[in-house]
C-alpha cells in the first residue's frame, strides 16, 4: 500500500509537471511575455521533475542504461538527424532567396523596365532614406522600406540603401539637400537624385536620370521686378533654385533687355512675378524661342499687386492669341480660407486636373497667397492641348471689381465675377513641336516664405520637370490594383492560433502515439 502511494505521488509529480510546462509554453505564446506566470510554471515543472526522479531514483537509472535507453537513443538520433536537414534546407533557401507574386495584381513585383534599369546601372546605387521618428511618417517609412527591399531584391547586388534620422545626423542631411522628411536620394558616383514623392515611378525615374545626366538649364528672367534667385529673406527663390540643383538642373538669370537673345542651351524660361510688363520684343524673343520646341513656365501676379497700372502686358495677350491660355484681370477670393485663415485672397487647391505635373500630387494641398484666374479660350489655336492643373473651391470666386478690393468690400457679383471652383493654373503642349507651357496666376507659393508649405515646392517642381520633357524618361507598366480587406486578429487570438497549431495539435498526436504504445505493450 505504502508503494503504491508512493508511486501515485511520483506520477502524479511528473504529470504536474509535465502539465506546467505544456502552460508554461502556452502563456509564453499567447502572451509573449517573460511574466512571473510563466516563470512560475517552470518553477513547478522543475519541482515536479525533482519529485519525480527523488521518489525512485534507481528506476530513471536503468530507464537511461537498460534497453529501452538503447531505442530512445536510437529515436533521439534520428529526431537530430530529421532536425539538422531541416536546419540546412532552411539555411541554403535563406542564402539562395527567391520571390514568388501570388497576388493578382502583381503589386509586389517591380516592372519589367525597372528591372531593365538595375541590370543596365554602370555602378552601384546607393539609397538614402531620411526619415525622422516622427509617427507621421511612421507608414511612409514603412512602405518605403518594402519599395526598397524590391529593388534589392531584383538589383543584383547594385542597389543598396541605409536609413537616415536627419535629426540625428544633420551634417548628412545638409549634405544632401534635404528640406524634407521622407526624402530619399540616389547616388551613383557623384552624381544624386532627390526623391520626395515615394513610389516606384519616381524611383526609377530618378536612377534613369542619373545614368543620363544631360544637360538641363534653367533661366530665370530679370530686369522686371521679379523675385530675385539668391538671397536668405522670405521673398526669394533661394529654395526652389536648392531643389532644381540638388536635381542636376543649371540654374541662371537671364536679361532679355540687355542680351537681346536667349541661349542655346535654355531647356525652360521662367518668368516669375514681374513687377512690370515685358516688352514687345521680349515677347518676340520668347515666342520664336517656342515654335522651336522650347518651353516656359509663366507665374504672374494678379496686375492689382503689380505696377503695371493701365500698362498692356504684352505676355498675357501673346498667351491668349497664341496658346489658348488667358491671364485673367482679377484676383481670388476664398470664403474658407479667410474663416480659416483670415486671409481672404488665399487661394486653396481644391482639386487637380489629370496630368503628369499633378498625377503624383494625390491628395497633397497647395496653397497661393494672391491669385488670378487662368482660363483656357474656345476659340484658341488647336495646334495645343490645354488641362486646367489647379482648381480652388466653389465658395470662391474671381473679383473683378479691383476698387473693392483695395477698400475690403469684395462681394460676388453675379454675371460679372467667375464663380468657383476658378482655374488658377493651366498646362499647354504643342502637337508638332512638343512645346511646352505652364502658367500660374501667381508667383508667392513658390518663395522661401510659402516653398515648405504642403505640395507647393512640388508643384513648381514638377511643372519646371514636365516643361524641360524629363517626365517620359521611363514609362512603368501599369498595374490595376485589386483592393482587399484583411481584418487583422488580436495578438491573443494570433497567439492562440499559434497554440493550436504548435503545441495542441502536435500535442494530441503524440498523446495518441503514446497510448496506442502503451496499449500494445500491455497486449504482448
Amino acid at each position: 500500500m505504502k508503494n503504491n502511494g508512493r508511486k501515485i505521488v511520483r506520477y502524479g509529480a511528473l504529470i504536474i509537471s509535465l502539465l506546467a510546462l505544456l502552460t508554461a509554453g502556452g502563456l509564453y505564446i499567447v502572451q509573449r511575455q517573460w511574466n512571473l506566470a510563466v516563470q512560475i510554471c517552470l518553477g513547478v515543472f522543475v519541482i515536479g521533475v525533482a519529485v519525480f526522479i527523488a521518489l525512485d531514483p534507481g528506476s530513471v537509472r536503468s530507464a537511461l542504461t537498460g534497453r529501452q535507453a538503447k531505442y530512445g537513443s536510437n529515436a533521439l538520433i534520428l529526431s537530430v538527424a530529421f532536425v539538422g536537414i531541416l536546419v540546412v534546407i532552411n539555411f541554403l533557401a535563406y542564402k539562395n532567396t527567391k520571390r514568388w507574386d501570388l497576388t493578382e495584381d502583381k503589386s509586389n513585383t517591380l516592372a519589367k523596365e525597372t528591372v531593365d534599369v538595375l541590370k543596365s546601372l554602370p555602378d552601384k546605387v546607393v539609397a538614402k532614406a531620411f526619415f525622422t521618428t516622427n509617427p507621421s511618417v511612421a507608414s511612409s517609412k514603412d512602405n518605403a522600406k518594402g519599395l526598397l527591399d524590391k529593388y534589392v531584391t531584383d538589383g543584383g547586388g547594385k542597389f543598396q540603401y541605409e536609413f537616415v534620422d536627419p535629426n540625428k545626423d544633420p551634417a548628412a542631411a545638409d549634405a544632401a539637400g534635404i528640406t524634407q522628411d521622407g526624402t530619399i536620394v540616389l547616388y551613383l558616383g557623384s552624381s544624386k537624385q532627390p526623391v520626395t514623392a515615394i513610389s516606384e515611378t519616381n524611383i526609377t525615374g530618378a536612377m534613369v536620370r542619373l545614368m543620363n545626366p544631360g544637360s538641363h538649364v534653367v533661366y530665370f528672367l530679370t530686369g522686371h521686378g521679379e523675385f530675385p534667385l539668391d538671397g536668405s529673406g522670405d521673398q526669394t527663390y533661394t529654395q526652389l533654385k536648392a531643389a532644381l540643383e540638388a536635381k542636376n538642373y543649371t540654374v541662371s538669370t537671364l536679361n532679355l533687355l540687355s542680351t537681346n537673345q536667349i541661349p542655346s542651351d535654355a531647356s525652360v524660361i521662367v518668368v516669375a512675378g514681374p513687377m512690370k510688363p515685358l516688352s514687345d520684343g521680349e515677347v518676340s524673343l520668347l515666342n520664336t524661342y517656342m515654335n522651336n520646341g522650347g518651353s516656359m513656365v509663366v507665374m504672374e501676379e494678379p496686375i492689382v499687386l503689380t505696377q503695371y497700372g493701365d500698362a498692356p502686358d504684352p505676355l498675357a495677350n501673346d498667351l491668349a492669341q497664341t496658346y489658348g491660355v488667358v491671364l485673367g484681370n482679377d484676383i481670388v477670393v476664398d470664403l474658407q480660407a479667410n474663416q480659416t485663415y483670415q486671409q481672404p485672397f488665399l487661394a486653396i487647391a481644391n482639386q487637380y486636373g489629370q496630368h503628369a505635373i499633378t498625377q503624383q500630387m494625390n491628395d497633397m494641398g497647395t496653397f497661393f497667397p494672391t491669385a488670378r484666374s487662368v482660363t483656357t479660350s474656345e476659340t484658341a489655336n488647336t495646334d495645343y492641348t490645354r488641362t486646367l492643373l489647379i482648381m480652388t473651391a466653389q465658395q470662391s470666386w474671381a473679383e473683378t471689381d479691383m476698387a473693392s478690393v483695395k477698400d475690403g468690400s469684395m462681394k460676388l457679383d453675379q454675371g460679372v465675377d467667375m464663380i468657383g471652383p476658378v482655374s488658377i493654373a493651366v498646362a499647354a503642349q504643342g502637337t508638332s513641336n512638343n512645346t511646352r507651357l505652364v502658367v500660374f496666376g501667381d508667383s508667392d507659393f513658390a518663395l522661401n516664405v510659402s516653398f515648405g508649405t504642403y505640395g507647393n515646392g512640388d508643384m513648381i517642381v514638377n511643372s519646371i520637370d514636365w516643361a524641360a520633357k524629363v517626365d517620359n524618361l521611363i514609362s512603368l507598366t501599369p498595374k490595376t490594383s485589386v483592393q482587399r480587406t484583411l481584418v487583422q486578429p488580436s495578438p491573443s487570438t494570433s497567439g492562440l492560433i499559434l497554440l493550436t497549431s504548435l503545441v495542441i495539435l502536435p500535442g494530441i498526436v503524440v498523446v495518441g502515439g503514446v497510448g496506442m504504445y502503451v496499449a500494445r505493450r500491455r497486449q504482448g
